[in-house]
């Protein structure tokens, strides 16, 4: 597929068919998250698939966004491996946990799924609620799964970029 053209048709999907997602996908997805550059490639990343009853329910009560999805990944970040800039000790595991997300998102749309990404949690209330170590921080969910409807028209409404981007 061509790239541009994947962009413009990910949407964020909010509503998904009960229809579980194949293991051979999620593998594709995770490969594309693996695929991601790092800093320094220390692949800091750690993701978390939830597609048990159990996990999906404890979804539920972490946030509200999470649409009845099929299947979510929790992506997050060790912080004893995440590279640390020696400029002002910023640590780039959100940034790479981040890349990771957007990789495994695109990868989504490319396999004929939607997906969300969702930042509207308590991190440590997902670290509570799934019993991550306390290294582990949680940067991202995606929801995952097949569309029930059409994007909202309001998917292609874009900014110029004259509005956006300044040649200096």
């Amino acid at each position: 597929m061509d790239l541009i053209k994947l962009f413009k048709e990910r949407y964020s999907v909010r509503k998904f068919t009960t229809q579980k997602v194949e293991d051979d996908k999620i593998n594709a997805i995770l490969e594309a998250g693996k695929c991601a550059p790092t800093a320094v490639n220390y692949q800091p990343q750690r993701i978390y698939v939830l597609k048990s009853e159990e996990s999906l329910e404890k979804l539920k009560t972490v946030t509200q966004y999470h649409f009845n999805a099929p299947l979510a990944f929790l992506i997050c970040y060790d912080n004893t491996v995440s590279w640390k800039s020696p400029f002002d000790n910023k640590d780039m595991g959100i940034v790479d946990a981040s890349i990771v997300t957007t990789h495994m998102m695109l990868e989504i749309t490319n396999l004929g799924l939607g997906s969300t990404w969702v930042g509207y949690f308590d991190p440590k209330l997902v670290s509570k609620t799934y019993n991550l170590p306390d290294n582990i921080v949680p940067v991202a969910i995606l929801p995952t799964g097949y569309p029930d409807k059409e994007p909202s028209p309001m998917h292609n409404i874009r900014h110029d970029i004259s509005e956006t981007v300044s040649f200096i």
